[in-house]
């Protein structure tokens, strides 16, 4: 499996030390489930946003309606931000 070394200070080290002592684990399965849980939260963050984007162009004219004030100008053929 691959490995990677990461670096920490020495108070980040003891912080460490002393979680894993208290959850009655290794430094490395802590580290490892902290990455994991980093791992899945961007994976759903990443979704969530896909899932946004495509609701909101689905009904991009029912927003634009709702909110006109948020529109963006238009001037001659092409829009303005």
């Amino acid at each position: 499996m691959p490995a990677l070394n990461v670096e920490f200070s020495d108070r980040e080290l003891e912080d460490l030390r002393q979680i894993a002592k208290e959850r009655g684990t290794s430094m490395k399965a802590l580290v490892r489930e902290a990455a994991a849980a980093d791992i899945a939260r961007h994976r759903a963050l990443q979704e969530g946003a896909e899932a946004f984007r495509t609701f909101f162009a689905a009904h991009a004219e029912e927003f634009a309606a709702a909110f006109p004030d948020d529109e963006p100008s238009v001037q001659g053929e092409g829009r303005v931000a």
